[in-house]
C-alpha cells in the first residue's frame, strides 16, 4: 500500500511486542497440545462415529 503520510518519523504499528496473554517464559501451546485434551477426543470420536453410522445406513440400509 502506498504510504501517504507526510512526517519523517513512520508512523507506530499497532503490533504489540507479544500476543496478550502471553507470558515471556511459557511455551506456547499449539494444535498437538489441543488434540491431547480428552473432552476435545471423546467430541470428535462421537463426531466420527455419527458420520460412519450414517455413511454404513446410507450404503447398506437405503
Amino acid at each position: 500500500m502506498l504510504d501517504t503520510s507526510r512526517d519523517p518519523v513512520p508512523a507506530p504499528t499497532d503490533a504489540p511486542a507479544h500476543a496478550p496473554g502471553d507470558i515471556p517464559g511459557e511455551e506456547r501451546r499449539g494444535c498437538l497440545y489441543a488434540l491431547s485434551q480428552p473432552p476435545l477426543m471423546i467430541f470428535l470420536g462421537v463426531i466420527g462415529c455419527l458420520l460412519l453410522l450414517a455413511a454404513v445406513h446410507d450404503l447398506f440400509m437405503l
